[in-house]
């Protein structure tokens, strides 16, 4: 299991960095070249909301990115610092995205929901967590021949 981490200060600025690494990690992990755009758009997303958290919190902690290539799929972890009151309902394939604090997180949880079959959103009073997975293509090198 290979891992890339990323860190960024809260700034709107940064989001585009997030996509362009994460797109470039998925590609090399074996994601289908077709999906690249959607994992780029949602992690775009993710991180947007990551940033409009904090700022809108006042705190200037750094975003979290994690991208984690695993056997069978590539998995990206945006996390926040940003306290929840409660924690937020567990969206996955066809499930509602959780109950965000406005509208405006909402919307992006949404567009997240319909970028990605298999999402899981947790938040707590220490931050929130989004984890997006992707399948990937087998290895042609080690496959057998």
């Amino acid at each position: 299991m290979a891992t890339v981490e990323l860190r960024f200060s809260p700034l709107p600025e940064h989001v585009r960095t997030a996509r362009l690494v994460a797109a470039a990690v998925a590609r090399r992990a074996g994601v289908d070249e077709a999906v690249l755009d959607e994992v780029r758009l949602a992690v775009g997303e993710a991180c947007s909301r990551a940033v409009g958290l904090h700022r809108s919190g006042g705190l200037t902690a750094p975003v979290r990115v994690a991208l984690i290539e695993e056997e069978k799929q590539f998995s990206i972890e945006v996390g926040d610092e940003a306290p929840r009151a409660a924690a937020v309902a567990v969206a996955s394939a066809g499930g509602g995205a959780g109950e965000p604090e406005d509208g405006e997180d909402d919307m992006g949880l949404a567009v997240i929901s319909g970028l990605v079959d298999d999402v899981e959103v947790t938040a707590d009073e220490s931050g929130g967590l989004i984890r997006m997975s992707w399948p990937t293509a087998p290895d042609p090198e080690e496959s057998p021949v």
